[in-house]
């Protein structure tokens, strides 16, 4: 069955399920939070299929024509197989390394979906990366980098490198307990850093970043900033405790300053970038984008003489139906609408203010490829801006204006679906949360009023705000 033919039948059945909801009766609820029929449709009518299965974040969106249906194929062809050194006879393919994290995008984004930090054995997941730097900022507002390690560290290499070392991480458990009695306890991630091959690191700033989920991030780029910056108060005007405010970053195809929307500080401008960057800091492949590797000068000395997979290594026609694909996949729809306590948990989602970061509902404005995310009603559950979230979750490197406690609101759709899909409920940016209720915990700054909010909850209304968001 064809992707397109596959999300048809999702989409008509869904259809048939909410006219059964609908001849049935319900106690009302307040306005704000009443359920609509529309509200199923968490990437709008174009972008959403009704999957609950482990292919939840993997399906096109509906409307894709026969050709764009093959690029979508083609492009999660190269998303999905592993890269190979060079020369290769499967010479699209080659020029991983000489440093690198992982073999393949979906090495880090199985299934499209959010990775875990660690293997069953206790080790390091290809998932979970580090950025690094050095106090200071380039010539555009970026991050410095670590002079003997670079952007990003790698701890695996093709052979006859040297890979730049090895990453451990251990937890402390931080107990804590609700104003009801109920007990709960948080972990504490610490990471070491050993077998440093290149140096030392001295003065290193150290932010861990666990891959996210990918479906969803067309619609995202489709949403104008103008929308966006309608969210932002960065003087907090209304005096609610929140001041989000957007990131400018650099735009390397336009050359200029833009707005930043992706990645965990929004350090990135668009689907396009955020895709070479990966390419680049996490595979080692260049692109037209980013067209040399991401070595450091003692590195490039050592190995600039290499064999590669030719310049650039992902060929654009190629490249462009990678980020095609990932523009492409469609957002699972919500699921238990008219459950009482989803309905209920939705209204203490707004009472405590979540809502003032995790934006519900959103219109998309013009998108050129692909079309059909064009004004869009979608539902992200996001801002896309920065805030402050405290020193308990600060990682304390700057990310162009995005200070070391700040982070992009994390869109939540498709949260309750992370463990079909890929097996582990872990969550935040260094994936420290084994579960959506140790994350709401760890929030503070901006967001410790609505923390505290849900903390006071009854442990009955606690439960119901931990369903709406599985909801979604």
């Amino acid at each position: 069955m064809s992707a397109t033919l596959k999300n048809l039948v999702f989409h008509s059945l869904w259809i048939l399920s909410l006219v059964v909801f609908s001849q049935c009766s319900s106690p009302k609820v307040e306005s704000e939070v009443e359920t609509d029929v529309d509200e199923a449709y968490s990437g709008g009518k174009e972008g959403t299929v009704f999957d609950q299965t482990a292919n939840a974040f993997g399906n096109s969106l509906i409307s894709l024509t026969s050709d764009e249906v093959d690029q979508f194929v083609i492009g999660n062809s190269f998303n999905r197989n592993n890269w190979v050194t060079a020369p290769s006879s499967t010479s699209a393919r080659d020029g991983l390394g000489p440093l690198f994290n992982a073999t393949s995008c979906s090495a880090c984004h199985f299934q499209d979906g959010k990775g875990a930090p660690l293997n069953a054995d206790q080790t390091i997941t290809q998932s979970l990366l580090f950025r690094l730097s050095i106090p200071g900022k380039g010539e555009h507002g970026e991050p410095l980098f670590d002079p003997n390690y670079g952007e990003q560290f790698n701890p695996r290499a093709i052979i006859g490198v040297e890979a730049e070392g090895d990453v451990s991480v251990t937890y402390q458990e931080i107990p804590g307990t609700y104003p009801d009695g109920t007990a709960y306890s948080l972990r504490k991630p610490t990471y070491i850093f050993s077998n440093l091959k290149y140096g030392p690191m001295t003065g290193t700033l150290v932010s861990p970043r666990i891959s996210t989920q990918m479906s969803g991030v067309g619609h995202l780029e489709a949403v104008t900033e103008a929308t966006i910056q309608s969210f932002a108060d960065p003087n907090d005007a209304n005096g609610d405790g929140i001041s989000g405010r957007p990131n400018y970053v650099w735009d390397y195809k336009t050359r200029k300053k833009v707005m930043g929307r992706f990645g965990w500080k929004a350090n990135q401008s668009t689907v396009e970038q955020q895709t070479a960057s990966a390419f680049n800091g996490d595979l080692g492949i260049t692109s037209t984008l980013f067209i040399t590797e991401g070595l450091t000068t003692a590195q490039k000395a050592k190995y600039g003489s290499l064999p590669n997979g030719g310049s650039p290594e992902v060929e654009d026609n190629i490249f462009q139906d990678v980020v095609f694909y990932i523009k492409a996949l469609a957002v699972p729809g919500r699921r238990s609408l008219t459950d009482q306590q989803v309905i209920s948990g939705k209204a203490l989602f707004i009472k405590a203010n979540c809502s003032g970061c995790h934006i519900p509902k959103m219109t998309t404005g013009k998108s050129d490829s692909p079309t059909y995310l064009s004004a869009q009603t979608i539902r992200p559950y996001t801002d896309l801006l920065l805030h402050d979230l405290g020193d308990g979750l600060a990682d304390n490197r700057p990310d162009y204006e995005a200070t070391g406690t700040e982070w992009r609101t994390s869109p939540l759709w498709g949260i309750g679906l992370v463990k079909t899909v890929n097996k582990h409920t872990n969550y935040l940016h260094d994936g420290r949360a084994r579960n959506a209720e140790e994350a709401i915990l760890w929030h503070g700054g901006e967001a410790e009023k609505s923390k505290q909010a849900f903390m006071k909850f009854a442990k009955s209304d606690r439960d119901a705000v931990l369903k709406f968001i599985d909801s979604l």
